[in-house]
């Protein structure tokens, strides 16, 4: 499995460079055109797009195809009943924990399932995506500073990438004076945009204020958590921060879509019991996505990994670790040593072995500077390489008994060597929502008990719409974490 691996250090460089661009405009056009571009070097960079593609190919889409669909196909109905019906969108499901919703330029809208374990029906999700929709459809990325919508691009691909609060606290997604959020007037237009697109695609509008509810829910629960722990509250960029809980202003816009058409019969296009259906068996809390490679060897400790041939085995000892081909005629061996930050790569290599260097080349692997090269001494040759990763340095030498025949499976792998992608590190037991009938005389209490979550009880009323102290009846279908 080929997952890309963005270092902090990588996503500093990238947003220094956004930052020195000569210059930022927003391209014409509310979605298709791709949004922000920036010039950097000559080179229009079109950065939703580039940070859409960086996304995937680094696994941050949740792994459900059938979800990922249905999410999709919902969001297409609302673009069908949008101003913009004939432009793209793109709708993606991304894995992570987090409460949120948000959307780029170039017609990127993405909703995390952290919040939709939290909704109760495809009408509440349809109201979380006609909300977003509404923002690409008004402009409102170009009516707001370039800057601001490109370091939000990239501060929430950086938490995404690297799982890496500290980047996360930096972004809009946490409500960080870095990045101004819309405002409350450009809210406004996206739920009064949003409520007509639901109509018109046939949900009921008042979902969105069950939305509200949902999100105020949150708000209040992270209030009580970061009092007792002295921890900022977390937002939702958007009904989540500016709109209070009985908004008059949001109720007002949502009337209004109630009232388009009257009399006109819109069906229903929610199946029945089909939300709860691909809610089931959703995951819950971190990731648990098994994105490990057969073929790859991971050093959990030391949050290396590098890929080998089929055939091959790897063990790890103390000094050192040694892939060993099936018939053990070749090796590769990795030690390390204390990096010396005034030494490169290429110098430690060659000051580590002697012999007569050949064919050697700059290494680039995911931002991390090294370098090989093949030392010879007489009849005898050896693949050699050094990487520079954290403060250590990978010291690596493969040996063949036929060792021209050999070489390029040594070389591919030492050109496989990169970080642990936070995904492939080991993150303990699976959770996922489940769907039960409330048993006779249960209680939000007696149904926590069992649950191992920190704040079983007050997560179970949220998932629910029960918070702070609502109790199930019995026979009601409510969620839990199992």
């Amino acid at each position: 499995m080929n997952i890309n691996y963005w270092t902090p250090a990588l996503l500093a460089g990238l947003m220094a460079l956004l930052s020195a661009c000569s210059s930022t405009s927003s391209s014409s056009g509310s979605s298709g055109s791709g949004g922000v571009t920036v010039s950097a070097g000559g080179r229009q960079v079109t950065v939703a797009d580039e940070m859409h593609q960086q996304m995937i190919d680094a696994g941050a889409a949740y792994d459900d195809v059938e979800l990922q669909a249905y999410v999709n196909r919902v969001g297409q109905r609302l673009v069908a009943n949008s101003e913009e019906p004939n432009e793209t969108f793109t709708f993606t499901v991304i894995d992570s924990p987090d409460i949120n919703a948000f959307a780029t330029p170039g017609g990127y809208i993405y909703i995390n399932r952290g919040l939709l374990a939290y909704l109760d029906s495809e009408a509440e999700m349809a109201g979380v995506l006609a909300h977003e929709i509404g923002h690409i459809t008004g402009n409102h990325h170009s009516r707001r500073k370039a800057a601001s919508v490109t370091n939000q691009v990239l501060a929430t691909t950086a938490y995404i990438l690297t799982g890496s609060g500290d980047i996360a606290d930096a972004s809009s997604m946490y409500g960080a004076e870095l990045v101004s959020g819309y405002g409350r007037d450009m809210e406004l237009e996206a739920d009064g945009s949003g409520a007509e697109y639901m109509y018109k695609s046939g949900y009921d509008p008042d979902a969105l204020l069950e939305v509200i509810g949902v999100l105020k829910d949150q708000e209040q629960f992270q209030r009580v958590k970061a009092k007792s722990g002295g921890k900022k509250v977390g937002s939702y960029h958007g009904l989540y921060a500016s709109h209070p809980r009985n908004d008059q202003r949001l109720q007002t816009v949502v009337r209004a879509a109630n009232e388009l058409d009257r009399g006109q019969y819109i069906e229903n296009p929610e199946v029945p019991g089909e939300f709860r259906r691909r809610m089931e068996g959703l995951v819950w809390g971190a990731s648990i996505q098994d994105q490990r490679s057969e073929n790859r060897f991971y050093h959990n400790k030391l949050g290396f990994t590098f890929e080998h041939p089929e055939d091959w085995t790897v063990k790890a000892g103390a000094q050192s670790v040694v892939a060993t081909s099936a018939d053990g005629s070749a090796t590769l061996r990795i030690t390390l040593r204390r990096r010396d930050a005034s030494a490169t790569p290429r110098s430690v290599m060659e000051d580590s072995s002697a012999g007569t260097y050949s064919v050697g080349a700059e290494l680039d692997q995911a931002g991390l500077a090294g370098y090989t090269a093949v030392a010879s001494n007489g009849s005898d040759s050896r693949r050699l390489a050094v990487i520079d990763y954290n403060n250590l340095s990978y010291l690596f030498e493969g040996k063949a008994q036929d060792f021209p025949a050999t070489d390029t499976q040594l070389l591919a792998m030492i050109e496989s060597f990169r970080p642990m992608h936070p995904k492939e590190r080991t993150t303990g037991k699976a959770r996922y929502v489940r769907y039960i009938q409330v048993p006779r005389g249960a209680t939000m209490a007696s149904l926590a008990a069992s649950i191992r979550i920190p704040d079983a009880e007050a997560q179970l009323r949220l998932l629910n719409g029960l918070y702070p102290r609502g109790e199930p009846r019995t026979g009601d279908w409510i969620k839990v974490i199992r």
